[in-house]
């Protein structure tokens, strides 16, 4: 569920996200840490660290598959065409 989470907060966002996800969602920084791996390593999410900056976006491309494949499962959450590449 808080990949699933993730997934519908980084696919709403406008642009990349910044900042620290565990001040919103309901994980420990190091839990966070690890599914933020996860969905890096599949292919649904990209990341930059560049401490102290940190930014995460969803990758679109992979993003539109998955919501074809799942169908409803995943709430019809649009990706803008925001600053994130």
């Amino acid at each position: 569920p808080i990949r699933i989470a993730i997934l519908q907060m980084l696919a709403s966002q406008e642009c990349c996200y910044h900042g620290d996800m565990s001040e919103i969602l309901p994980v420990a920084t190091s839990t966070l840490s690890q599914h933020l791996n996860e969905l890096k390593d599949a292919g649904l999410i990209q990341g930059e660290i560049n401490l102290p900056s940190v930014k995460y976006c969803i990758n679109k491309e992979n993003w539109k598959v998955v919501k074809k494949l799942l169908g409803g499962f995943i709430d019809d959450v649009s990706t803008s065409q925001g600053c994130c590449k």
